[in-house]
């Protein structure tokens, strides 16, 4: 099982769980970590450049890789969010190779496939990491975010905006 099998967006969203038989859990533990109830200055969002399915348990490395950086340089100083679900269901109809492999399988009959996995469809310029932070961890949140990007099948950029404070937000 490679990403590229399963990286193109094609077809139908096949997502009903109730009609599923047993398809594997999704491996995301958190979406969300870090100080959720404190106000950040900066936020930094690492972006899909291109549509693609991403496969669960890509978005639980990804998500690991970035909340490893951010906990050893910032302790508990930022938010780090996972956006994207994976709701789409995947589904591979396995074949069998080798010597006597045509008495054990059925070739193309009856070829729906059985569930291997679940995938988030993303849209091109879509976020699917966002990490909050303060003026002293910009650089960590960059540093993280392009670990995390490495763990993903697709070209990704990051983005740094500051955010505006509540109070210019009222005056405005």
């Amino acid at each position: 099982m490679h990403a590229k099998n399963y990286r193109a967006v094609k077809g139908q969203a096949y997502t009903r769980r109730e009609f599923v038989k047993g398809f594997p859990p999704s491996k995301i533990t958190r979406f969300t970590m870090g100080d959720t109830k404190a106000k950040f200055e900066y936020e930094a969002r690492l972006i899909a450049l291109e549509a693609a399915q991403i496969r669960h348990n890509s978005l639980e490395a990804a998500r690991i890789a970035s909340n490893r950086i951010l906990l050893d340089k910032l302790v508990n100083n930022y938010r780090l969010d996972v956006l994207p679900y994976p709701h789409t269901i995947l589904r591979e109809n396995k074949m069998i190779f080798g010597a006597h492999a045509d008495r054990l399988q059925q070739g193309m009959r009856a070829s729906f496939g059985r569930p291997i996995g679940t995938a988030a469809r993303v849209r091109a310029y879509q976020s699917i990491i966002v990490v909050n932070v303060n003026g002293a961890g910009v650089e960590h949140a960059k540093l993280a975010l392009k670990r995390g990007s490495s763990k993903l099948s697709i070209p990704c950029r990051i983005v740094v905006e500051k955010l505006q404070s509540e109070e210019a937000k009222a005056v405005v």
